[in-house]
């Protein structure tokens, strides 16, 4: 969801800012920028920045901030690694604040919750499943490629509501009775494209996605 300026007062914003400011600096510092060297990872990220544009900008809504759209965070993690997901998720952002579908003012908000909470909560999806489930193929492309993705966007829109509620611009009640239960409609959209990519991508190109390991998925399976 993209969150206009106006339901926010100003310190919403400046705190804001003062959270997303060390969090890109982070990235600068620590993203594998030497992968961007090779023109396939470039392309790569630059292909999902121009994707989740255009994916960010097809949204239905029906009131201010209460806006609906395909999130691709878990594929972006699983492609790129949590910091260079947050790289082209900031240029996807970046690119639809250029283009009048978000405030400039609410970027830094709006870069927290589309961009560092999903990918928080993708990375911490993928953790949980390598550290308790078996190591299958079957299980990276279901739990976290499918299941991954409809809970991460579910728990965004559940995050991101609670920040409206915090900020006084919508009721709790208006917001869980009208608003987050098309969260779970739009849950399994999310995990059937972003799985069926996780899917193309393992089978024909599993060098394009990070978080694939052939040893840990495939060898003595």
């Amino acid at each position: 969801m993209n969150l206009p300026a106006s339901l926010f007062g100003m310190a919403w914003h400046w705190g804001a800012l003062a959270l997303a400011a060390p969090v890109l600096y982070q990235v600068w510092r620590r993203a594998p920028l030497a992968r961007l060297k090779e023109a396939t990872q470039l392309n790569l990220l630059l292909g999902f920045a121009v994707s989740l544009a255009l994916a960010w900008s097809l949204r239905a809504g029906i009131k201010p901030g209460l806006n609906l759209h395909l999130l691709g965070a878990m594929a972006a993690v699983l492609c790129l690694g949590p910091r260079l997901a947050l790289l082209a998720m900031a240029l996807a952002l970046g690119a639809i604040t250029l283009n009048g579908a978000a405030d400039w003012q609410a970027w830094p908000l709006n870069f927290l919750l589309m961009a560092v909470a999903p990918v928080f909560v993708a990375r911490a999806i993928l953790r949980w499943v390598e550290r308790h489930l078996p190591a299958h193929f079957f299980v990276f492309i279901f739990v976290v490629g499918f299941a991954g993705s409809a809970m991460t966007l579910v728990l965004q829109g559940v995050l991101a509501s609670g920040v409206m509620v915090l900020a006084g611009a919508y009721e709790a009640g208006f917001l869980i009775d009208e608003y987050l239960p098309y969260f779970l409609l739009l849950g399994f959209s999310e995990a059937w494209l972003s799985g069926a990519l996780i899917t193309l991508m393992v089978v024909y190109r599993p060098e394009w996605v990070a978080a694939f390991d052939d040893h840990r998925y495939l060898l003595n399976k």
